[in-house]
């Protein structure tokens, strides 16, 4: 769920980590932790929806917002069914239709990751 926009600059989103999901049942079964690939999804998702909006406001029929490079990834805590996860997205750059964004996901705002993400608008095959 997105909670703030600012257009062209910046996204704060919200996910709601629940015990229903799948990825529960064998990571860990004694012990449930998010992926932290799932938690760089999230922002990853995050971030096409700040790119999509800041350049024509919404989707474009048969382009997608695809994931290109990912930087400087830290993970500091555990992310655990029950938790909140909030994801800020920063731009930093746009160049040659590459954007780059200085993304962060919080649990109870305590930073569980950090990341550089890179994205690119693609027709969609």
């Amino acid at each position: 769920r997105v909670l703030e926009i600012e257009v062209g600059k910046s996204i704060v989103a919200l996910k709601n980590i629940s015990y229903n999901e799948p990825q529960f049942t064998g990571h860990f079964p004694e012990q449930p932790i998010m992926p932290g690939v799932l938690i760089i999804e999230a922002m990853a998702q995050a971030t096409g929806i700040l790119a999509f909006k800041s350049e024509v406001g919404k989707p474009i029929e048969g382009q997608i917002y695809m994931l290109v490079g990912v930087d400087k990834v830290r993970f500091k805590r555990m992310v655990e069914p029950g938790d909140q996860l909030r994801i800020k997205a920063e731009v930093t750059a746009v160049k040659r239709g590459i954007w780059k964004f200085k993304c962060s996901a919080a649990v109870d705002e305590k930073i569980v990751t950090t990341a550089e993400l890179m994205c690119t608008q693609k027709a969609a095959d």
